[in-house]
């Protein structure tokens, strides 16, 4: 249950729902617990007036049932008088039909209140389930966008979904049904305890010297539930990542017609699914079984010892206590018998919710800086865009892999810098220092003068305007996705036209058949790259953001699309600090300040006719582009 404590927080936001739910659960079962005391009375009323026939006139005599007596006397009739009514065997069953036909009108008034407080019941404590599982996927979601790169990195897509939705719906099973139940069973427990040690405490205790057996077989079981419930839901997370990785790379699957292998590789999965779950539902199995039995040991001790306390002439005992007794002991098997599935239940909740708190337990590794120092931009003020990179160095964390080793620039706001190499040579990482997608290794980047970790997130990317390598389209139209980064205004359209020509889109846009309201597939998988590119630096320049980040932007378009994306993009730039990081010299040579990177390092720098002049590896790279151009 420890898990389970991370939950206390919502219990007590919705306590009044669960504590009316659990007044009506209370109502609900105390009216349960009298029906039994009303057959009772009605099979002691029919056997009493049997044994009055062959009495006398005048000691015939049938007593006030106490419970008809407590619910009808308000009412005024005279229960007395007519019970006294005994002269003869007429007069005898039309008082016993009478009293009997109160008694059944009486029991249905108990079922319905029963049916109706119960229904209360689950509208209280089932809704509060709903609410929290509502909360919770909402926590959840929010606390995945904090994370850094490398969680995602660490964790699949498909474990992340899984513990968002049937890991949350596990807890929502304590939560509703768990709760419920159980609470149910303590209060019905109690309530028909008090009632039967009221009747015959002997029988009382007879009855239920089976119950801590059955105690002891739920103690057991329930570490071997734990441990299967830990096994299948790790196996279904494996299930859904293979079903998103399937579905995200079918075309690559198709292209090399691997179509086979990722149906084999499934079933194989769902084979292990499989096992892990039947061997879970054998456990659980055990449990209806043992528990029927052991109530039917219960129901033979009560008419055994009842029927022989009755034969033995003990006046404590009658024909209706053992009824009385049976019903008790058959009212109790459904929440007995549902300790198995409720124990169930808060295994697997409880097997989820380490699951679901191991994610929420991790703290992002880029976040906020806590007591920023005095004279640190700590607030939302503008960016102007100057950044600055003093003896960086970074380390992937994961893979141990140096990217960059003391690179050191500086670029002024409103400058271009431009960053070309070979792959791997740390462009994409360098691209990732400035978003502060991670923190640097050693060294320290700073924007404006102040070092980017005391710069608020939000704020700094509010004024970034990053076009990554991997290009993401969301399954959305496509005026949506170029208008994701801004605020809906009355200009909106005109703005998204304006982007999308700049950034040489518009006429392909315009030539699909509904225009900016096309739909793209999921990740925009219905575009070409080209087109996927272009809509992607159209995001980017639509807000206008003082920082604009192009990470191999250009690398899916041609030479002539990508010079006319670059000179619509020369008036976006104006005035904006710009970071042009491609393998193209011809994408870079217009660049204020050009970096050459070699195995994370600077190698060379400077404009483009001084790199040019120097023979070395600037212009090599230089050489060989204009040698496939040539070729091409």
């Amino acid at each position: 249950m420890r898990p389970l404590l991370k939950l206390n927080p919502y219990l007590a936001k919705y306590r009044w729902h669960l504590l009316l739910g659990t007044v009506f659960i209370v109502l609900s079962n105390l009216f349960a617990v009298y029906s039994p005391q009303v057959v009772r009375e009605a099979i002691d009323l029919i056997t009493q007036g049997i044994a009055q026939m062959d009495r006398p006139v005048a000691d015939r005599v049938l007593p006030v049932p106490e419970t008809l007596q407590f619910w009808v006397g308000w009412t005024g009739l005279d229960l007395q008088s007519r019970l006294n009514d005994l002269h003869d065997t007429d007069s005898i069953k039309a008082t016993v039909v009478w009293c009997a036909a109160l008694l059944a009108i009486l029991f249905l008034v108990f079922s319905l209140l029963k049916g109706f407080f119960m229904f209360l019941m689950r509208q209280t404590i089932i809704v509060v389930s709903r609410l929290i599982e509502y909360d919770l996927k909402n926590t959840i979601y929010d606390h995945y966008q904090k994370l850094d790169r490398a969680f995602y990195k660490r964790n699949s897509t498909g474990d992340l979904m899984n513990r968002i939705s049937e890991d949350v719906g596990k807890v929502r099973m304590y939560l509703g049904p768990a709760i419920m139940y159980t609470i149910g069973l303590v209060v019905l427990f109690i309530l028909c305890i008090v009632f039967m040690l009221r009747v015959n405490v002997e029988m009382t205790l007879w009855t239920l010297a089976p119950l801590p057996i059955m105690s002891l077989i739920i103690y057991r079981v329930s570490d071997v539930m734990n441990r299967r419930s830990m096994d299948v839901q790790v196996q279904q997370s494996r299930l859904s990542t293979l079903a998103q990785e399937s579905f995200s790379g079918v075309r690559v699957l198709k292209s090399y017609a691997k179509e086979h292998m990722a149906v084999d590789r499934f079933a194989e999965a769902a084979a292990d699914y499989r096992t892990r779950s039947m061997a879970q539902a054998k456990v659980d199995a055990l449990f209806m079984p043992a528990i029927m039995l052991l109530i039917g040991l219960s129901t033979v001790i009560t008419i055994f010892v009842g029927g022989k306390k009755l034969i033995d002439g003990d006046p404590t005992v009658t024909v209706g206590n053992i009824a009385e007794f049976v019903i008790y002991v058959n009212m109790l098997t459904w929440p007995f018998a549902s300790v198995g599935w409720v124990t169930s239940l808060i295994q697997q909740a409880s097997a989820s919710m380490v699951r679901i708190n191991e994610f929420l337990d991790t703290e992002p590794a880029i976040k906020d800086a806590e007591g920023t120092s005095s004279g640190s931009r700590n607030d939302t003020s503008p960016i102007q865009g100057a950044i600055t990179f003093r003896h960086v160095s970074f380390t992937y964390p994961d893979t141990g892999i140096k990217a960059l080793d003391d690179v050191s620039f500086h670029i002024p706001a409103g400058g271009t810098l431009a960053v070309v190499g070979h792959t791997g040579c740390g462009k994409s990482t360098l691209a990732e220092l400035i978003g502060r997608v991670y923190d640097a290794s050693e060294g320290e980047v700073l924007i404006d003068g102040v070092p980017i970790r005391q710069v608020p997130l939000e704020n700094l990317r509010a004024h970034l305007g990053f076009v990554p390598q991997e290009v993401l389209l969301f399954s959305d139209s496509i005026r949506n996705n170029i208008a994701f980064g801004m605020e809906s205004g009355a200009d909106m359209d005109a703005r998204i036209h304006e982007a999308a020509r700049k950034a040489q889109v518009h006429n392909d846009i315009v030539g699909f058949t509904h225009g900016y309201d096309t739909l793209v597939g999921e990740r925009g998988i219905t575009l070409s790259g080209g087109q996927k590119q272009r809509v992607s630096i159209a995001r980017a320049i639509i807000t206008e953001p003082r920082i604009l980040l192009f990470d191999d932007a250009l690398s899916a378009v041609d030479t002539a699309t990508e010079e006319a994306i670059l000179r619509e993009l020369r008036t976006v730039m104006k005035g904006r600090t710009t970071v042009i990081i491609s393998h193209r010299i011809s994408a870079v040579r217009d660049a204020d300040h050009i970096l050459v990177l070699e195995n994370g390092r600077v190698a060379e720098e400077g404009p483009h006719e001084v790199l040019l002049s120097r023979k070395g590896l600037y212009a090599q790279m230089h050489e060989e582009q204009l040698l496939e151009e040539a070729r091409s």
